[in-house]
């Protein structure tokens, strides 16, 4: 497997995605709002964007990323 293109550490499990947070000018350049849940496996993937929002503490923060498979917020998985 390979790394995810972007992570976000963050210290709450539900988190909102919409593609844009850190482009100037929004989301206009990226895509619909999604709410995602952060599970026991301690982070979850963005359907859209493919970034993986990573629980501080958690059972995957400190770990390599790319030997994590990709998971979504539950459809698909």
């Amino acid at each position: 497997m390979i790394a995810p293109p972007e992570t976000a550490r963050v210290s709450a499990p539900r988190v909102a995605c919409d593609g844009a947070t850190d482009i100037p000018g929004g989301a206009a350049l990226g895509h619909p709002r999604v709410w995602l849940q952060i599970d026991d496996t301690g982070y979850v993937d963005c359907g859209y964007c493919d970034r993986r929002f990573i629980l501080i503490g958690g059972p995957a923060d400190g770990a390599d990323q790319a030997t994590l498979r990709d998971h979504g917020d539950g459809a698909g998985r």
